[in-house]
């Protein structure tokens, strides 16, 4: 019985940075190890096919960073290219970087008559003015009308929340067409590790893990501030993710409350201006790190007393943040300054593992903190609250449910195994539409 086989098109994958890069691996690890043969076309510092395990690795030499319009759509040619070069595929999974990988996807589909799955992190072209991205209007109704033919007629579209769902239902497409499978946290969260002398009390005084983040402080600084009560925005600060109610709240506990800092970890469009505002108001609360290696992410993640996640309002049903999985992961209280109709918050509202705060209400989020810090039943109720979210949002569970919707694609005499078809679903784990 012939092996299935599967394709997966993404700008981003490791050891390079990028959320969807992680998640992505995850994925094709977990297919390779339920038998399928597993191809992913990528980019990287140089043209090479590598093997990373199981999974066949095809990277075309591309900027880490592209930038401008012209060098994403050389990209997006190039890797059309290479998915018509490679040997056919039963199924080719087109992601959403660079934008529009679907129209690959759907042309690969067209020109080798495989089963195409679009995998929907971000919703292009319509995220684009929440961007700040000006297209004249002929060039997005362009856009808008490749995106959905190719969507439209995809075998399957998997989307990361329940707003997204919406929105696209809302524009025709067929509730069984769509299946939401959330994003889960990077693996190295998800499997506890037996480390000596960790202790929960000692965490949530501040002593524990201090090496991560006063390793970049002098002596005479840790001295005199002391432990901190770490308010922590882990990962890309992008243009989907506004900073200035952030900004806004730091300032006034700047003065308030000197034992709350802001820690913000990662780079990104709006990092810059972060640094800019911190040195023009003084804001010694808050402290500016690079991206930290995988093998101290955990330690990282859980030197955060609470974690912090914006998003644009304008961005519901379009972009999903992923630092939400995270901070879940080692059972952080969430704030999400944003929408609470997106899924980050119907999560949090769902288990109770934080509050939402409105974009533009820094005093609001300010309370917010000052309340987490100051009272230890409303930080262990959220505490509690991510503990129990973490038990649904893990890796395995999304994997399955991503493996079944795969076999749901494929003809019924190509001889794949219908491998979780009849495996009761983890709750939470996928909501089917």
């Amino acid at each position: 019985m012939p092996k299935p086989s599967i394709l997966f098109i993404n700008r981003v994958y490791p050891p390079y940075q990028g959320a969807t890069g992680r998640l992505l691996r995850d994925l094709a690890r977990g297919f390779a190890r339920d038998g399928w043969q597993v191809s992913v076309i990528t980019t990287g510092p140089k043209a090479e096919d590598e093997q990373d395990g199981l999974v066949r690795v095809i990277r075309l030499k591309a900027a880490p960073r592209p930038a401008g319009t012209f060098l994403y759509f050389w990209i997006w040619l190039r890797m059309l290219f290479a998915a018509l070069r490679v040997a056919r595929t039963d199924v080719v999974v087109s992601m959403t970087d660079p934008p529009l990988l679907a129209v690959i996807g759907r042309i690969v589909s067209l020109v080798k008559k495989n089963r195409h799955i679009h995998w929907c992190q971000d919703l292009y072209p319509d995220v684009l003015p929440a961007l700040g991205v000006r297209t004249p209007g002929f060039v997005m109704k362009a856009l808008y009308g490749l995106s959905r033919n190719a969507m439209k007629n995809a075998d399957k579209v998997i989307v990361v929340g329940r707003c997204m769902a919406a929105h696209l239902e809302q524009e025709g497409f067929a509730a069984g067409q769509i299946s939401i499978i959330p994003n889960w946290p990077d693996s190295e969260l998800s499997f506890p590790q037996n480390r000596e002398g960790f202790n929960e009390a000692s965490l949530r005084d501040g002593d524990a893990y201090d090496e991560v983040l006063n390793g970049h402080r002098t002596h005479d600084e840790q001295v005199k501030h002391g432990p901190k009560f770490r308010v922590l925005y882990a990962g890309n600060v992008g243009r989907a993710h506004p900073v200035e109610t952030i900004m806004n709240a730091a300032e006034i506990l700047n003065s308030e409350h000197p034992e709350i800092e802001f820690v913000f970890v990662g780079d990104g469009p709006r990092y810059e201006r972060i640094a800019r505002q911190r040195a023009r108001r003084h804001l010694d609360n808050i402290r500016l790190l690079p991206y930290q290696p995988l093998n101290r992410l955990k330690d990282l993640m859980e030197s955060g007393d609470i974690h912090l996640i914006s998003m644009e309002d304008m961005a519901v049903g379009m972009v999903v943040p992923s630092k939400l999985y995270a901070a879940l992961a080692v059972h952080r209280p969430c704030l999400l300054v944003g929408p609470p109709l997106s899924e980050t918050g119907q999560v949090i509202d769902d288990f109770g593992c934080g509050s939402i705060v409105s974009q533009g209400d820094a005093a609001a989020l300010a309370e917010e903190i000052r309340q987490l810090r100051l009272s230890s039943e409303k930080w262990f109720a959220a505490h509690k609250g991510a503990g129990n979210a973490a038990r649904v949002f893990v890796p395995k569970d999304a994997i399955r449910a991503w493996i079944e919707r795969a076999n749901g694609v494929l003809p019924k005499n190509d001889g794949a195994r219908a491998v979780f078809m009849d495996v009761p679903k983890a709750e939470g784990a996928e909501y089917e539409r």
